[in-house]
């Protein structure tokens, strides 16, 4: 402002802070230390209107603590305002992310840009290479781009470009006729901001050297920092590539967000508000810290806060699960062909629940792929969580029984375990970014191979489209969700067999191939499919219910989207053929939202919940007396796999099995005796009365809801099969 007035910047301190011998009164004081004797000589002219002492905060150094002064200096600067158009304008050709960041925190800040100050008081830094005529009388500026220039001047080549040694060279001022002013480096050197910005061309020594590496290798393909770059390197790394090449700097920016301690406020040594790093290294493994990274909203601008909880998450919804298949796969293909079956790659396949799985990978590459290309590691993350759900909680416990019987020797059986090999190879190679160290352990005892990071990434073509196939399934998979958390609601486990299943779904005859499975899944006898129509979910005490999008219709409908409002509101609306009409007027697409409500209850017997993408079920709850036998049985069966496992037995092992419980317990088991045997590996199931009542003593197993037995149970060698 003083400038723009005609107002002359007078210094007063030097730089030490001291008064200049100009201010007699106060000379080689220091500014604070003056501070009283201003005072009186403003209180001795009268020109004192009022004193007095009060607490505010003020500036001091973050380093030694001490108290700052503003004081006006003399700077060098980059004419930043010169170029602020064009900035912007290579700025569009920049993928951000977070998207917004582009025009918003970066494109704001380049819209107001201002010319850069790039020179500095400090000791150590790069000196500017900037020679000044030191007599104001003989004025005269060099400036230096190269040793070469500087020799050729100085006649001696520097070693060493920082200070002290480059304010040794010195020279007479060629436009100086008396000889006697001096050409000097100025004092200055350069804002760190300036070397920062200057890396991508400084780390090659561009221009003398690797001048042709350089202009196929830049702009970057891409950087990644912390989304307060906006205002540092990001933003010098721009000024100075539009200032030297007229292009921007990388083509392609991941701004990450701030990572907090657990108490939500910025990770402090002194605090110690994180987990401890080698702890968690040491009990989940680095892979862990890097998913948690990876999949967090910290990578799309957010901010993260790190706990032990959200580390161990990624442990049990993504490394655990990938783990415990391949040992899945390991332990069964061992143990069958007579000494063990080696998987090949299948992207075919009769079985239902392999074409399933296949399709899904399909989907799974083509994601993470474009999320990936996309520098979006959030979603890519999300993808394969959702994934390993499908791998281990549908496919492998829906496959289990095929994996049992294993592969015999003449392959037949093959089909799972080439299936869920081809799977899991290519689930390595797509995890291998977010998950390097565990996919390589996974991938190496696969296939055998040096290392998933030197393989090609795979290619969503490989596997096939079955877009009817995934929408069912997925369905089904829907359903099975829903009706299990009923199961819990009601207190009844997933061991007891209950009578039926009604599933209301609009496309019920696309579910109808899939009955069995959920019959098995949910373990009830009979599942009935049902068209839902308004009638149909009348039946139940369910009814729809209609909502206006009002900013998506308000364009098309102008002031009539109130009155549909509120006919839809009143029930004034109707559904015909697929077009919804709310107050005598159709509504597209996109204008609206159907949803069911369930009005009251379904029964005593009877459970109902709604479907998360439209329907509802009905779980029958009430059981019989030979639904709670059955239920028994598969409660003895786990008891039994148990009993296997802790013995040591491997998955092929037969045995010989007997079961001492009381006589009801007996009674109702008699009859599901063979399928025990079955299930189990046992040549026979021998059951035992009891003759004393157990309560829990040696040898007691409690399985079920209240039956407790004693199991035995025996190898049995292959001599004696």
């Amino acid at each position: 402002m003083c400038e723009a007035a005609g107002i002359p910047v007078i210094i007063s301190v030097d730089d030490g802070g001291r008064f200049l011998p100009q201010i007699a009164e106060v000379a080689g004081l220091q500014v604070f230390e003056a501070n009283k004797p201003l005072t009186q000589l403003l209180r001795a002219g009268h020109r004192l209107l009022r004193q007095a002492s009060y607490e505010h905060s003020y500036p001091h150094c973050w380093r030694c603590r001490n108290p700052l002064i503003y004081k006006a200096v003399s700077s060098w600067f980059v004419r930043v305002t010169a170029i602020r158009d064009r900035m912007e304008e290579l700025n569009q050709g920049i993928t951000w992310v977070p998207e917004n960041v582009k025009d918003g925190q970066f494109g704001k800040w380049l819209s107001g840009a201002r010319d850069w100050s790039i020179s500095r008081n400090r000791y150590f830094g790069s000196p500017i290479p900037v020679w000044k005529s030191d007599d104001p009388e003989y004025p005269r500026i060099d400036v230096y781009g190269s040793l070469d220039e500087l020799e050729r001047d100085f006649g001696v080549r520097p070693d060493d470009l920082h200070r002290p040694f480059i304010d040794e060279l010195t020279r007479p001022n060629p436009d100086d006729p008396t000889g006697r002013s001096t050409m000097r480096r100025i004092s200055d050197v350069l804002d760190v901001w300036f070397d920062s910005g200057s890396m991508p061309f400084a780390q090659v020594h561009y221009p003398f050297e690797n001048a042709d590496w350089f202009d196929t290798h830049n702009p970057a393909d891409f950087i990644v920092e912390y989304i307060g770059q906006t205002r540092g390197w990001f933003y010098t790394l721009h000024v100075l590539s539009t200032a030297l090449f007229d292009r921007p700097a990388f083509r392609n920016v991941v701004s990450h967000g701030i990572v907090l301690g657990e108490d939500g406020q910025k990770m402090s040594k002194s605090l110690r508000n994180y987990p401890d790093v080698a702890e968690v290294f040491d009990r989940d493994g680095s892979d862990a810290m890097r998913w948690f990274l990876m999949s967090s909203p910290v990578l799309r601008g957010g901010n993260l806060v790190v706990t032990e909880e959200g580390i161990r998450e990624g442990v049990r919804q993504v490394l655990l699960p990938l783990w415990s298949t391949w040992y899945f796969f390991s332990l069964y293909a061992n143990a069958s062909a007579g000494g063990g079956y080696q998987a090949t790659r299948r992207t075919d396949s009769e079985d239902v629940l392999d074409r399933y799985l296949l399709a899904k990978t399909h989907d799974l590459v083509a994601t993470v792929t474009a999320h990936l290309e996309g520098l979006d590691s959030t979603l890519a993350a999300a993808a394969l969580r959702d994934f390993a759900d499908v791998l281990t909680n549908w496919y492998v416990r829906r496959s289990r029984g095929r994996f049992w019987q294993g592969v015999d020797a003449d392959g037949r059986g093959s089909e799972a375990f080439d299936t869920l090999f081809t799977v899991l190879e290519t689930v390595c190679r797509v995890a291998a970014p977010l998950l390097p160290l565990v996919t390589e352990e996974v991938w190496q005892g696969l296939t055998g191979g040096r290392s998933v990071h030197l393989t090609d990434w795979p290619e969503a073509d490989e596997f096939p489209v079955d877009d009817a196939l995934v929408h069912a399934m997925d369905a089904v998979r829907a359903i099975s969700s829903t009706a299990l958390s009923l199961r819990k609601q009601a207190g009844l486990r997933v061991r007891l067999p209950l009578a039926r299943l009604t599933v209301v779904v609009t496309d019920a005859a696309e579910l109808a191939p899939f009955e069995a499975i959920l019959r098995d899944e949910l373990n009830v006898k009979q599942v009935s499919l049902v068209p839902l129509v308004d009638s149909s979910a009348a039946a139940y005490g369910v009814t729809s219910r209609l909502a206006v999008n009002a900013r998506a219709a308000g364009p098309r409908l102008g002031k009539g989207v109130q009155a549909v409002i509120r006919a839809a509101k009143t029930g004034d609306w109707s559904e015909t053929e697929g077009v919804v009409t709310a107050g005598g007027v159709d509504l597209v697409e996109g204008e609206y939202e159907l949803t069911l409500e369930v009005g009251g209850s379904a029964g005593d017997d009877r459970a109902i919940a709604l479907l998360p993408h439209g329907g509802f079920v009905l779980l029958d709850t009430a059981t019989t007396p030979e639904l709670e036998a059955e239920g028994l049985a598969r409660d003895l069966i786990r008891a039994v796999q148990d009993a296997r496992k802790a013995a040591g037995f491997e998955v092929s092992d037969r045995i010989v099995l007997e079961v001492v419980l009381d006589e009801p317990s007996l009674r109702a088991l008699e009859p599901h005796a063979l399928w025990i045997a079955e299930e189990t590996l046992a040549t026979g199931c021998s059951f035992t009365p009891l003759t004393v009542a157990l309560e829990g003593g040696e040898g007691a197993i409690t399985f079920g809801p209240a039956g407790t037995a004693i199991i035995r149970v025996e190898k049995v060698e292959a001599a004696d099969v």
